[in-house]
């Protein structure tokens, strides 16, 4: 690596297509070109410009899991339930531990002196206002997700402590899984039951984004690498990475990032399905689904089109402000002072359990470890490439310590009020004798929940705008990181390669419901995050790598 002078030429940089650095860097000494492994044509009047192994093969094999899916589904079923049961059985404790990792690398490197260095070189300056910045950051990482489990999972675990049961791996009552341990104590089980709750929403998912959204920023806006998920390997593979080493590691990002993609489209999809039938009748179904998720890809086309800024950006801002008018309707209509209060008695539960939650080993709690949190953590993980990439490309300027702050501690504080708010609100209808959230469906809990509350219409109706608008935001911005992956680090590449993406996510959403609903979506992004876990790994030794060799500031 070379120290770059500030006021060398920007050659390099734009032989790699990111921005240069601005002030002092550690460039990489590098020949590759941008695109030198590209196929670019212009197939009747439409221009293309990808990367041929990566996009070729990865397009591929995805075009034929959709056909094999929808042609087979219930041999796709019995193919995503087996290599769910394998890793749950098998891989829970890596996974775990692995999450484990990404926390305490992104806390050490807050407070030390490596949170200097700022993303983009030592003058760069933010390309984006905090409020736009966190917005996207906030959109693109679990919208869909808190609009989904915001009630179900407090409900789910407050009854299973309040009962006295967790169930094991064959079936039996293990009591000694904490969340069996406030039989007969509704206070206990809420403090227990959101605890567990929030362990799956805060530090543990957004370090895994981080750890992802670090390193390639380090290596494109730094190190002058392309912005792309090979760059991360240079410390290890050096020159390698242009060739097939870093074209699989490209094509398994690609794997994980769709999968990733598609389970949340497909969560979203089931939620959005359940509140138009609440609040308008309209019949649930495959046909509904189906026509939901083309009818919703169709809008994220349009603002794919219309690309970062217009899109994802303006999409962003709408939703942040929709979300906060729903929670703090939620906060000042539910019971307030419960939430209030709720939110330090949470994190202080939270804090309490998480050593006994985040073990990876001995544990007979096979419900939760295997069920809940393995799901969860391959999830984010799956998701990775994608919000890393995206929150990467909207973090330039912004120092390590402050990335971090904003990446990890902000929204994970977020989360936990928002759980708070949706979970405790629903925890008081049922002990207060509503028991329609209970005994729904998963999707619907939500839609039950507000309407025990005033202006039921009205608020169900935003929750509905709200998840459709998730939707749009991930397939968007999600279409943008695949688009650069599979044109070889280009990040301008053209647009109707990231309208074909966009196109694919939503088709593999509908094979995945057609071929075994929620369960196999949960599969296919169990089964897509296990091998990324390993490429995240591999990024924390590239960050501490990286970021040694950058100037810090003061």
């Amino acid at each position: 690596m070379d120290n770059k002078p500030d006021n060398a030429p920007d050659t390099h940089s734009e032989s790699v297509g990111v921005p240069a650095p601005e002030g002092a860097a550690n460039l990489i000494d590098t020949d590759y070109k941008i695109g030198q492994d590209n196929y670019q044509a212009a197939p009747m009047g439409v221009n293309i410009d990808i990367h041929g192994a990566v996009f070729a093969f990865s397009s591929l094999v995805i075009l034929a899991f959709v056909v094999l899916t929808l042609a087979l589904p219930d041999q796709s079923t019995a193919w995503f339930d087996g290599a769910k049961n394998w890793i749950n059985t098998n891989m829970s404790w890596f996974l775990i531990g692995a999450a484990n990792i990404f926390v305490i690398l992104c806390l050490v490197l807050i407070f030390s002196p490596l949170g200097r260095v700022r993303i983009g070189g030592a003058k760069a300056a933010p390309d984006f206002s905090y409020l736009s910045w966190f917005a996207m950051l906030f959109a693109a990482g679990m919208g869909v997700g808190l609009m989904f489990y915001g009630v179900s999972e407090p409900l789910s675990h407050y009854g299973t402590s309040l009962g006295g049961v967790s169930m094991g791996e064959d079936g039996a009552r293990t009591d000694w899984a904490p969340l069996g341990g406030a039989e007969g104590d509704p206070a206990g089980a809420m403090s227990l039951g959101m605890a567990a709750t929030i362990f799956h929403w805060g530090l543990h998912p957004w370090a895994i984004y981080a750890i992802v959204a670090l390193s390639l920023a380090i290596f494109s806006y730094n190190k002058g690498l392309p912005l792309t998920v090979r760059s991360m390997f240079y410390p290890l593979l050096g020159e390698r990475i242009w060739g097939w080493p870093g074209h699989l590691i490209d094509i398994l990002a690609v794997f994980a990032t769709l999968f990733g993609l598609a389970t949340s489209l497909g969560i979203g999809a089931q939620q959005a399905s359940a509140g138009l039938s609440h609040l308008f009748g309209v019949p649930e179904g495959n046909t509904t689904l189906v026509l939901l998720i083309s009818a919703i890809t169709a809008v994220a086309v349009i603002s794919i089109v219309a690309g970062v800024d217009k899109g994802v950006k303006r999409l962003s801002e709408i939703n942040l402000v929709l979300a906060f008018i729903l929670l703090m309707f939620v906060v000042f209509v539910g019971p307030t002072l419960m939430i209030a209060t709720g939110f330090v008695k949470n994190l202080g539960s939270y804090i309490t359990e998480l050593p006994f939650l985040s073990n990876p080993f001995g544990r007979e709690d096979a419900n939760f470890s295997q069920g809940w949190t393995t799901f969860y953590w391959a999830w984010w993980i799956s998701w990775s490439p994608f919000v890393g990439m995206f929150i990467a490309r909207v973090s330039r300027g912004r120092s390590v310590r402050e990335f971090l702050v904003a990446v990890l501690l902000v929204p994970s504080t977020v989360s936990v009020f928002w759980m708070t708010a949706f979970g405790t609100t629903a925890i008081n209808q049922l002990q207060n004798g509503f028991e329609g959230a209970k005994n729904s469906d998963l999707p619907v809990q939500l839609f039950e929940t507000l309407g025990q509350m005033p202006m039921a219409e009205i608020t169900s109706f935003i929750a509905i705008f709200l998840v459709i608008v998730f939707f749009v935001t991930s397939s968007d911005s999600g279409s943008l990181v695949i688009d650069t992956i599979t044109a070889g680090g280009k990040i301008d590449a053209p647009k109707p390669q990231r309208v074909f993406w966009g196109v694919i996510e939503g088709a593999i959403a509908i094979a995945l419901l057609v071929g075994g609903g929620l369960a196999a979506l949960q599969s296919a992004a169990v089964a897509a995050g296990l091998p990324f876990t390993v490429v995240l790994l591999v990024g924390c030794y590239a960050i501490v790598k990286g970021l040694m060799s950058e100037p810090r500031g003061k």
